[in-house]
């Protein structure tokens, strides 16, 4: 994988990601980006056929290419499935595509930043505080910002947890994997309970079945007016994460060295965890917390592409768009006509990788000390 020993905490290594794998070369990562591209629209053209009322793929791509204006064949479907695809489906297929885009990076940038391979939004707690931000925003009916107001509390709970878990896990200098990991799910824990609290103490039974189902994650409702809110998220965060790239690349090899190399570690730590805050609270308020698909994606896209973020980060989130978007057909479709949440499908696809990383971790641990 992507990481190796450094450092040591109570005589123990700690994990950390290797900088780059030389063998992963532009020829690989050009391919590599490709395949995903190509499966990225398959996978939103499937998103866009499957479903209750099955459309062609060909009809699809003339419905989508007649809402653009661009008329390359005469109209052979039904007013129903044209509003099917363009209104219910597509902006649906896009809020996948998006969250997953989004998250992904976020799991991608939080691995450098806290130098560890298990730290993603999810599992830190990250969308914990999220969720209970927005959550209160529901059940007080705060709108002091509008129709932003849920992005708002989500991205300050986002941030507040993020801080609140490094400052626990954060002892003597250090992080070892168990010490965040522990105080991720800690706090989780509790901001969870309070959330349960909210839940339970609202005078609206209807509201709180409806918070309740939005908990557990999921891409229904979304519609064209609130999908620019988390689309502006992805782009900000991607654009401003590779600018960093280098940055994140020097904190892979250490503080010590890092600093050596004249970055200034805890501000730039400062300035990125408001901004995956940012994006994490924004993603949460649009679609609810789904796990584990930054903890996923960034450990398959670098078996192919190395460990340069200049690389990582694009990749990770074309395979995080691919996923979420397979994810929420798979959720459409298993118990149809009932749909499952999809934060339910990625965790059943998430906990069995972090046991298999955790499982990995401890061989390795025991191989260095053996030697």
């Amino acid at each position: 994988m992507t990481h190796t020993a450094t450092g040591t905490s109570a005589g123990r290594a700690v994990p950390r990601q290797r900088p780059a794998r030389p063998g992963a070369g532009r020829t690989t990562w050009a391919v590599t980006l490709l395949v995903l591209t190509v499966l990225l629209m398959v996978s939103a053209t499937a998103g866009l056929a499957i479903g209750s009322v099955q459309v062609p793929p060909g009809q699809v791509w003339g419905i989508v290419t007649h809402a653009l204006g661009a008329d390359w064949q005469d109209p052979d479907w039904s007013r129903a499935r044209e509003t099917i695809v363009v209104d219910v489906r597509a902006p649906r297929v896009l809020l996948g595509a998006v969250a997953g885009a989004g998250l992904a990076v976020v799991g991608t940038a939080l691995q450098a930043l806290v130098r560890n391979p298990l730290a993603e939004p999810y599992l830190l707690g990250v969308s914990s505080g999220a969720s209970l931000g927005a959550v209160s925003v529901i059940v007080f009916g705060v709108t002091v910002f509008g129709p932003v107001s849920l992005s708002v509390a989500a991205f300050v709970g986002a941030l507040g947890a993020l801080l609140l878990v490094y400052a626990t896990a954060r002892t003597g200098g250090r992080i070892t994997s168990a010490r965040l990991v522990l105080s991720g799910v800690a706090i989780a824990a509790v901001l969870t309970a309070v959330l349960d609290l909210l839940l339970l103490t609202t005078d609206s039974g209807n509201e709180a079945r409806a918070v309740l189902a939005w908990t557990l994650g999921g891409l229904g409702g979304v519609d064209w007016g609130t999908l620019w809110l988390p689309s502006a998220a992805l782009l900000l965060g991607i654009g401003v994460l590779m600018v960093q790239a280098r940055n994140l690349n020097l904190l892979l090899a250490g503080e010590e060295a890092a600093t050596t190399m004249g970055l200034d570690v805890a501000r730039f730590r400062a300035r990125l965890f408001v901004l995956l805050s940012l994006v994490t609270g924004v993603l949460v308020a649009a679609t609810g917390p789904i796990g584990f698909v930054g903890l996923m994606m960034p450990h398959i896209v670098r078996l192919f592409v190395g460990g340069d973020h200049r690389r990582v980060l694009p990749t990770a989130a074309l395979g995080g768009a691919v996923f979420l978007i397979w994810a929420d057909i798979a959720a459409r479709t298993i118990a149809a006509p009932m749909e499952i949440p999809v934060g339910v499908l990625t965790a059943l696809c998430g906990g069995p990788f972090f046991l298999w990383l955790l499982r990995r971790d401890a061989r390795r641990s025991t191989g260095r000390g053996a030697t």
